[in-house]
Formats: structure tokens, C-alpha cells, sequence
């Protein structure tokens, strides 16, 4: 079964909540890395765009998009997050 947007949100919120439990002050996360983590990627039925749709939807106001692809949707997709996360962010 493909991964969901709420697979893909579960995950990114795994990773910020054992950062900030290690004590980081930010964390940088690739869509790739995080696709990976989830499954079906690399593969022909990857669901890179719905992962890089759930990463912006879980950026706060302190949080920052690195870098991206020209389309805006791929592996390199790279966001920094703050940490911790405060109570507006997702």
C-alpha cells in the first residue's frame, strides 16, 4: 500500500520530536531521507510530491526551505526546522 500524507507527517514528526528530545536548537530534513525512512523510495510508485507537500505542511514560522528542486517536489527538497517546536507549529 503507498505511503499517506499522514504517514509521511507521523514520521516528520517522530524525527523533530527525537531531535528536540536530544536537544538540538534546529534540524535540516530531506524529502529523500525521509521518503526512505517511510518506504517506496527510491521505486516506481514513490509518493515524493504528497512527502514533500506533508514537509511544508508542517513548517512552523521559524522553520526555512533550504533548498528545493526547480519543480519543488523531489528528493533534495531540504527544510530546516526549529526547535522545539512551538504550540502554532504542526
Amino acid at each position: 500500500m503507498p505511503a499517506t500524507a499522514e504517514d509521511f507527517r507521523s514520521a516528520l514528526l517522530s524525527l523533530l520530536d527525537e531531535a528536540g528530545r536530544l536537544g538540538f536548537s534546529h534540524v535540516g530534513i530531506t524529502a529523500g531521507a525521509l521518503h526512505r525512512r517511510v518506504g517506496g523510495y527510491p521505486g516506481t510508485d514513490h509518493r515524493m510530491p504528497v512527502c514533500c507537500a506533508a514537509m511544508r505542511g508542517v513548517m512552523g514560522p521559524s522553520d526555512r526551505i533550504v533548498e528545493q528542486p526547480p519543480s519543488g517536489n523531489g528528493a533534495s527538497l531540504l527544510i530546516q526546522y526549529a526547535l522545539p517546536r512551538s504550540a502554532g507549529d504542526a
